[in-house]
């Protein structure tokens, strides 16, 4: 099984603790041989990628950019470090710089990789180009399956 990652970055300390659960829940509910694909971003990317290491999964990873590390906070390089020497296998998408369009696409690759994209998600439209919203509609319109994760009564 392959089952990729999007959600919203920059939650509150009380948001993150339910969302690793509610990943985590997910991850050991996932049977088989199971990869994960994931831009490692800070946030729901970085959870879910240490949840499918953590039940002996495979993970891949997106790199919407090759200057896409150097756009996330510093404090994240070191777990993004981290994962990356975990991943089993890298994917490309040939852009530079690491903005808005390169986001999308990297998520269009990771789409496109997946039997089923987690999407940590408060329903709301996306705030930017790519955004969490923007992904849950591409994969849709390309019949993969969504799984919202999202606690109850959480804001972001």
């Amino acid at each position: 099984m392959r089952v990729g990652i999007t959600g919203h970055r920059g939650l509150k300390a009380n948001v993150e603790r339910k969302v690793r659960g509610l990943l985590d829940d997910a991850v050991s509910e996932l049977s088989g041989d199971l990869v994960g694909v994931s831009c490692i971003a800070d946030g729901p990317d970085s959870w879910f990628a240490e949840a499918v290491l953590e039940h002996g999964g495979q993970l891949e990873i997106v790199i919407p950019a090759e200057q896409y590390r150097d756009s996330l906070p510093a404090e994240h390089y070191p777990m993004y470090d981290r994962l990356l020497r975990r991943a089993s296998e890298l994917h490309h998408t040939g852009m530079i710089e690491s903005d808005s369009a390169a986001h999308m696409a990297g998520s269009e690759v990771l789409v496109g990789l997946v039997d089923e994209l987690l999407a940590v998600w408060d329903g709301q439209p996306a705030r930017g180009y790519g955004g969490t919203a923007d992904v849950v509609a591409y994969a849709e319109r390309c019949g993969v399956p969504v799984r919202i994760l999202w606690p109850e009564g959480a804001s972001r």
